[in-house]
């Protein structure tokens, strides 16, 4: 049977930063060493204006070219996980295709995924392995969560951060993507959503109000229901683990490192401790960059390996969770060179 595996990782941060005493400045009733010790981000990078999750799918491509000495000749197939695409029509997949200069005859997708959507995208991009639809595959976590978030949103804002993040998946590579956990549960979509600018609210509805502590509350700007999301997260993440590691027939003390989507610092460590995963071997990179979505984890997988968290032969399990609610998770077993 064929193998997957990630060949190379890169990805891309905006020029802007937003600092937690930027914030401060806008918020006084805050401190940016409460936003530090308790979310665990002290900036966050915010796209420009005018630049999209298109854009920054594209500079995160060229960076993994660079890095990785592959030739846009080489992909034959590009998937890009986004819940901000450039348009509804066409494909934002396809305008990527095109500004990079991949061949015509390469197979280009849309996926509309948050937290989790990058171990889905591996599973994907696994399939179109396997299968051997493909041999190279382009795999594009791109998010703008900062251009549906409400000026006022103080809470949104300390969380989330924007960039992109590129993955080569090939039947060959520096880490091979082993079995998947999955799962789905709708009942949980209005805990995190944006209701209007699509197909079933098209028009906005002009309906903000604030709640107690002052937070804006719009169905045309980001709403997390962030009790409701801890609550799933925390009974959740657990089961995915364990299921993770029964797929892969692993136990937890055989798993070198565990990357999770980088939430926030507080939920993580609560699923730390509640797992019960040594800290050690439980990874965090979300000061600099925030909770930039579908690409937290390759993000992490980039600054683990360059820091050395991540050496010859580990087993690092992956796990993404949130929007939707969707959750997956993976092991990936790194090459013994």
């Amino acid at each position: 049977m064929k193998k997957a595996y990630i060949k190379g990782i890169s990805y891309y941060l905006p020029e802007k930063i937003v600092t937690n005493n930027d914030l401060v400045e806008e918020f006084p009733e805050w401190s940016a060493e409460k936003v530090a010790s308790k979310i665990g981000v002290s900036e966050r990078h915010i796209a420009a204006p005018g630049e999209t999750s298109g854009d920054m799918a594209v500079s995160a491509a060229r960076n993994l070219f660079l890095e990785y000495s592959v030739e846009p000749k080489e992909i034959d197939f590009v998937m890009l996980c986004t819940q901000s695409p450039d348009y509804f029509l066409p494909t934002t997949a396809c305008t990527i295709q095109e500004r990079l200069g991949i061949p015509v005859k390469s197979g280009a997708v849309d996926f509309n995924l948050g937290c989790s959507g990058f171990v889905y995208g591996l599973a994907l991009a696994k399939g179109l392995i396997v299968s051997g639809v493909a041999r190279n595959v382009l795999l594009l976590t791109s998010e703008t969560y900062s251009k549906f978030i409400h000026p006022r949103d103080k809470s949104n804002r300390t969380i989330f951060g924007d960039a992109a993040a590129a993955t080569l998946v090939s039947d060959s590579g520096f880490a091979e993507i082993l079995e998947f956990a999955l799962g789905t549960d709708g009942r949980g979509a209005d805990r995190l959503t944006v209701q209007t600018g699509a197909m079933r609210h098209l028009s906005p509805k002009n309906d903000l109000s604030f709640d107690e502590s002052g937070n804006p509350v719009s169905s045309d700007y980001l709403f997390m229901d962030g009790t409701e999301i801890f609550n799933f997260t925390l009974e959740m993440v657990p089961e995915l683990v364990k299921e993770t590691l029964d797929q892969n027939q692993v136990k937890q003390d055989d798993v070198n490192l565990f990357v999770f989507h980088q939430a926030n610092k507080y939920m993580l460590n609560f699923l730390r401790k509640k797992i019960r995963i040594p800290e050690e071997r439980f990874y965090y990179f979300l000061d600099k960059v925030g909770n930039t979505v579908s690409s937290t984890i390759p993000i992490a997988i980039t600054a683990a390996i360059r820091e050395g968290s991540i050496r010859a032969a580990d087993r690092v399990l992956i796990a993404g969770f949130g929007v939707g609610y969707s959750w997956a998770g993976n092991i990936l077993q790194f090459s013994e060179k």
